[in-house]
């Protein structure tokens, strides 16, 4: 089973595993959203463990160690992205899987269970992006929108569109639901290695909001920001930020 096969079976294996436990009944509110991260946590340790012994691992829910820093393979998993989503029955809630090499988000799969019958992205079998002509779609978190997204679709005259977790914004993009996933509010790596994965081989653009690479596997697991957006508006949000910095 090659990376990408594994990578899309577990976050599929993890999302189906994810709506059993939410079903169950046995759990609501605050417990289920503990109960599903840690089972799905639990299944995707393992199987990651058992199936690629020999790379490092860095998971949302796991105790971190400095052993993955110095592999050049480290899985990078999120059980559920989007905790509140997922127990608020929604949809856009996601599991992530990622492998970096080196540092760089290659490979990965972001499951969305909660879309009638399940939807699962990954990177050995992009699917084309669906046409838009009109104004920018920019996708902001549903309970604290980021400012430089809000600035930034005022300057491109586009619209916001609320959504939760970060792999359903990105996934968003792909989907043909938005054009741009701008966030400036800080997260951690987890949130972002199997949607940038997934979203490169898309052909989307991915970065830091100053242009920069988005790099894993580091130390600090903490990411201030990063861009997701269809390739054609790549530049006129990096111009636009850049110079709302200059004259802040």
């Amino acid at each position: 089973m090659t990376d990408a096969e594994l990578a899309a079976h577990l976050a599929d294996c993890a999302g189906r595993i994810l709506l059993q436990v939410r079903d169950s009944g046995m759990f609501e509110g605050k417990a289920l959203g503990k109960a599903g991260d840690q089972t799905a946590n639990q299944f995707l340790v393992h199987a990651l463990r058992q199936q690629r012994p020999e790379d490092g691992l860095l998971s949302e829910e796991s105790k971190d160690t400095a052993e993955r820093l110095g592999k050049s393979r480290v899985w990078i998993v999120d059980p559920v992205d989007g905790t509140r989503e997922y127990g608020e029955a929604r949809a856009d809630w996601a599991v992530h899987v990622g492998l970096t090499i080196d540092g760089e988000a290659v490979t990965g799969a972001v499951a969305l269970p909660g879309l009638d019958g399940g939807t699962v992205f990954r990177t050995d079998k992009p699917v084309s992006l669906p046409v838009h002509d009109g104004p920018p779609r920019l996708l902001v978190s549903r309970t604290r929108p980021a400012a430089e997204a809000v600035a930034v679709a005022e300057r491109l005259g586009g619209e916001l569109v609320a959504m939760g977790s970060a792999g359903a914004k990105a996934m968003a993009v792909i989907r043909g639901e938005a054009d741009i996933y701008l966030h400036s509010g800080g997260q951690y790596e987890w949130d972002s290695c199997a949607p940038a994965a997934v979203a490169k081989a898309h052909g989307l653009h991915t970065s830091r909001i100053d242009g920069s690479p988005l790099v894993y596997n580091q130390q600090d697991t903490y990411m201030p920001d990063l861009l997701i957006c269809r390739p054609e508006w790549a530049e006129p949000v990096l111009n636009s930020l850049q110079a709302m910095a200059r004259t802040a």
